[in-house]
């Protein structure tokens, strides 16, 4: 059973406010809320975001046929097609109506680190094709890190950590951080009007794996996935700011005191690019209940997990298997 969406209006962070308590109540209460809120300040030019989207604009826009060459890989690096991935498979007839580009933390094919899932080199459109396509995917790419880490500081402190506390090598000093472009087509070109009652969405409800997710575009979210039928709120972009949401790492680390938040995209027939950013720590980082989110009354919702076998686990449970375009790719 579906219910109407609403709008919802979401705490706004500004990385530049002196008065960090205050950003740090505004988040505290945003995470207890809705695991939704709007970053803002954040030193991103609104010239790169403006030019990280065109370039997106200009590779979805390349025929199929050259967008397959860049197929993702057993790294999840590179193009994924449309209904490669299922997020809600127990309510969709069909994949997601979006094709997508995964890039993350470059790391050569000669480094011994390239031998771990979701380690290795990223696969780039050719200069020729796409002339500063990597450039700008690159800049962009540690300018959003440097902005996570910045949000992660103010969440620690929310959960009375240590500022640093997610700076840490084993945390984001050497994270599995991927920038992922997508693209949802017009539905009215291609038929595709997402209808919830029939199991079609661009992006089927879930929540996100990691740590927190820097998203520039808007978002359809479930603040209480218990209840039903769910009641979704469009969160309207802002210029300029993202919106971030929390994902299922740190609802783990919390022990549910903040929680991840289910959001899908549902079309209505015009076409969309997003730009989400996705900040989960190292592959050896063991993510478990953090001493501040524990006591005897509220013990350890969740047993210990590194964090590459939980997000191998999620990557396997919602995409296609690569056998699947063996005899397509080029």
């Amino acid at each position: 059973m579906e219910s109407s969406t609403s709008s919802t209006s979401l705490n706004c962070i500004s990385l530049s406010d002196p008065d960090i308590q205050r950003s740090v109540a505004l988040l505290k209460q945003a995470c207890l809320d809705s695991g939704f809120f709007y970053v803002l300040d954040h030193g991103i030019s609104q010239e790169l975001m403006d030019e990280v989207f065109a370039q997106s604009k200009k590779f979805f826009e390349l025929p199929n046929s050259e967008k397959m060459k860049l197929l993702r890989n057993e790294k999840n690096r590179g193009y994924t097609p449309m209904l490669d991935e299922i997020l809600d498979p127990e309510n969709q007839v069909n994949g997601d109506y979006k094709e997508g580009y995964y890039i993350g933390v470059e790391v050569p094919a000669d480094d011994p680190q390239s031998n771990r899932p979701f380690y290795g080199p990223n696969q780039w459109p050719s200069e020729e094709v796409l002339p500063k396509w990597r450039e700008v995917m690159e800049e962009y790419h540690r300018e959003a890190l440097r902005v996570a880490k910045s949000v992660a500081r103010i969440i620690a402190l929310a959960l009375n950590l240590d500022e640093d506390f997610f700076d840490t090598p084993e945390m984001l000093g050497d994270p599995i951080a991927t920038l992922r472009l997508l693209h949802y087509e017009g539905g009215r070109e291609t038929g595709q009007v997402s209808n919830p009652s029939k199991g079609v969405y661009g992006a089927g409800a879930h929540s996100d794996y990691g740590l927190i997710t820097l998203l520039a575009t808007d978002d359809v979210i479930c603040k209480d996935s218990n209840a039903q039928p769910h009641v979704w709120e469009y969160v309207a972009p802002v210029k300029g700011g993202f919106i971030v949401n929390l994902g299922d790492m740190l609802e783990r680390w919390s022990n549910c005191i903040f929680r991840s938040t289910l959001h899908r995209v549902v079309l209505s027939g015009q076409e969309r690019y997003s730009i989400a950013y996705f900040v989960e720590p190292s592959h050896d980082c063991i993510v478990e209940c953090l001493p501040t989110c524990k006591s005897e009354t509220n013990p350890p919702k969740f047993p210990p997990i590194t964090c590459s076998a939980y997000l191998s686990q999620r990557y396997k449970d919602t995409h296609a298997d690569l056998s699947a375009y063996s005899d397509g790719k080029a």
